[in-house]
């Protein structure tokens, strides 16, 4: 095959995919990319072809199956945990249920305004624009922060379901969810990478709920997931695990405006966006 779809060809999909492996967890808007990008690269896509939703859902498992993989110790010793096994049970468990609490506001704000959100602002001028909205929260976040010393453990239910519902805003292309939940964690006085270990713990059921959701869609369409598309989906995977492994290895170094980077790189790009789109 030389195309994914009669409207993708094969390496503006790969390209794709990468871009969600990279995107997705980096603190820059995932979907703000996906709405700027290809017009900007005048890539025709036509996202109602039979082929574009198994794509989508490929490329969401790839990236979830990343965190998961990345993140594998957290999880297994959740598990461990609710079967009461281990050695930390009360410490695995509340920070389980922290991940569950923080979890609820992305899944009931997403299965109401998901649709109606994405297919309002799905704009490139406005997409640049909330990603210049995004650099701001980043660089505001950085000097309005608490100073870091509270472990995980320690965060409170209140601000757990708060920081949960920074991840709805990432329904607004040009918004990122690791962006808006990291920068919650540092306003709970999380050090950033404890911020960063959280945004990823609360993205991993999001991501993958984001995929398993559109099956029932898949299947009532008829569409089909050929080799093209799991190479696909292993791609935006290994991306993804490496976008992670980099962040975490990132924020553990860098605790002073560790988020000005990403900031000034929403800037740019929204800027360049607006130039071209407005």
């Amino acid at each position: 095959m030389t195309a994914i779809s009669s409207t993708l060809p094969l390496m503006q999909a790969f390209a794709m995919a990468a871009l969600q492996g990279l995107t997705e967890l980096f603190p820059v808007s995932s979907l703000g990319h996906a709405v700027i990008l290809p017009p900007m690269f005048g890539w025709q896509i036509d996202e109602k072809a039979p082929d574009f939703l198994p794509f989508l859902v490929v490329l969401h498992l790839g990236t979830a199956a990343a965190l998961l993989v990345y993140f594998w110790r957290d999880w297994f010793g959740f598990a461990r945990a609710v079967c009461g096994k281990g050695k930390d049970i009360a410490g695995e468990r509340r920070v389980f249920a922290l991940v569950c609490v923080g979890t609820l506001p992305a899944v009931i704000i997403g299965f109401a305004l998901e649709h109606i959100l994405r297919g309002f602002f799905a704009v490139p001028a406005l997409a640049g624009g909330f990603l210049i909205v995004n650099g701001g929260i980043l660089y505001l976040g950085e000097r309005v922060k608490h100073a870091g010393s509270k472990s995980l453990s320690e965060v409170g239910w209140k601000t757990a379901l708060a920081i949960g519902a920074c991840q709805a805003l990432a329904l607004i292309p040009g918004i990122s969810r690791s962006g808006a939940t990291m920068v919650g964690g540092l306003l709970a006085g999380l050090k950033h990478k404890d911020a960063a270990r959280f945004s990823f713990l609360l993205a991993t059921p999001v991501i993958a709920g984001a995929g398993v959701l559109e099956v029932p869609k898949l299947i009532k369409q008829g569409g089909g997931i050929d080799a093209d598309m799991i190479l696909a989906g292993i791609l935006a995977g290994i991306v993804a695990y490496l976008s992670t492994a980099f962040l975490m290895r990132y924020f553990k170094k860098h605790e002073l405006e560790a988020l000005d980077p990403f900031a000034w790189y929403c800037f740019a790009l929204g800027g360049a966006a607006l130039i071209l789109f407005a």
